[in-house]
This record gives structure tokens, C-alpha cells and sequence, in this order.
């Protein structure tokens, strides 16, 4: 199942329009937008570069130290706490990258991208279930989420082949039932 990584600009595209929209909403409405300076944002987009240029190197470990570095001094990055889901998926962290996927998805619900993460986490750990309606909340914020539905998919093969090998237990080897297992371990071999 694909973990997501790249769709950054519009994840963070998405959290600035949250985050000025409740801003907005805390001023009473009155519309006041806090921007980010060129220099700052000069920064935080080079922050970002180096963080994903060491995941994408395999270097988990150096990205979440200059993620917490990061986040020390902007701990409200959702753009940086989305890597750092990512780092720590990367680095097994399991337990950490729930929180933070969690996190992500309780603070902007609307976002695809943290439930399909979280997904993929549920599913490595044998929670299909909770994979499943991870995923479908993923497809629901955005229907036309392509991974999101690839990894839905996957999930169906894994949940098929569950019940067909309990049907096979219960019943014994049914020549149908057995061809239809046979397909989907195939199936399952497959996906990566």
C-alpha cells in the first residue's frame, strides 16, 4: 500500500486555508489574515526540501532531528508534522506516526492525505477494519484521491482472502472456494 509523500503543496495549500479560516474565525470574523513573510516562507520551503530529500534518501533518523528542530520553533507546521508522520513511518515508529496521522486528521479532517497515511499504518499492523474506514474517510474528503482508492482495493483483497480462508476452515476445502483463494493469494503476491 502506498504510504504518501509528494502531495505536500496541496496538503499545505489546504492547511493555510485552515488555518486562516479558523484565525478568521477566532478574530470574530473580521477578516484579518496572518501571511508569512518571503523570508520566512523562503525558510520553511527550504526546511521542507531537506526533510523530504532525506526520506526520499532513506535517512529517517537525520529527518526527524531536523523536523523537531523545526518544529520546536513552529510547532503548528502541519506541513512539517505531515513529514514528520512520514519520517517516522520510515524509521518504524509506529505509535509515533499514529499520533501524529491523528493528530493531523483531528485538526484538518478535510484532508485526505493524513487518513490515507494512517491507513497504510492500520493495515502494516494487520487493523484492516480500521484501514478501511481510515481510507474511506480519505475518498470521502476527496473522491477523485487516486492512492487513496489503489489502497482501498488492497484492502478488499486482504479482507476477501481473510474470509474466504475462514470459509475454508468452517467448510472445509470447497473446490470453488479454494479457486477463489488461490486467485487472491495470487492477487496478494502482487501488491507490493
Amino acid at each position: 500500500m502506498p504510504i504518501l509523500l509528494p502531495a505536500l503543496h496541496r496538503f499545505t495549500a489546504a492547511c493555510r486555508a485552515g488555518q486562516r479560516l479558523r484565525q478568521w474565525l477566532a478574530m470574530g470574523g473580521v477578516s484579518v489574515w496572518l501571511v508569512l513573510t518571503p523570508h520566512t516562507a523562503l525558510a520553511a520551503a527550504d526546511a521542507y526540501a531537506q526533510v523530504s530529500t532525506l526520506l526520499t534518501q532513506g535517512q529517517a533518523e537525520a529527518a526527524l532531528a531536523q523536523i523537531q528542530s523545526h518544529l520546536a520553533q513552529h510547532p503548528q507546521d502541519a506541513q512539517m508534522r505531515f513529514l514528520q508522520g512520514a519520517a517516522q513511518s520510515q524509521a518504524q515508529q509506529w505509535d509515533g506516526a499514529i499520533a501524529t496521522y491523528t493528530a493531523l486528521t483531528q485538526e484538518f479532517p478535510e484532508l485526505p492525505e493524513p487518513h490515507n497515511n494512517l491507513a497504510v499504518i492500520y493495515a502494516h499492523q494487520g487493523q484492516l477494519e480500521a484501514a478501511r474506514q481510515a481510507l474511506l474517510r480519505a475518498i470521502n474528503n476527496n473522491p477523485e484521491y487516486a492512492v487513496a482508492h489503489e489502497n482501498l482495493g488492497d484492502i478488499y483483497l486482504r479482507l476477501a482472502h481473510q474470509a474466504y480462508g475462514q470459509s475454508v476452515k468452517l467448510q472445509g476445502a470447497q473446490p470453488a472456494v479454494q479457486h477463489k483463494l488461490q486467485g487472491l493469494q495470487t492477487l496478494l503476491q502482487s501488491t507490493p
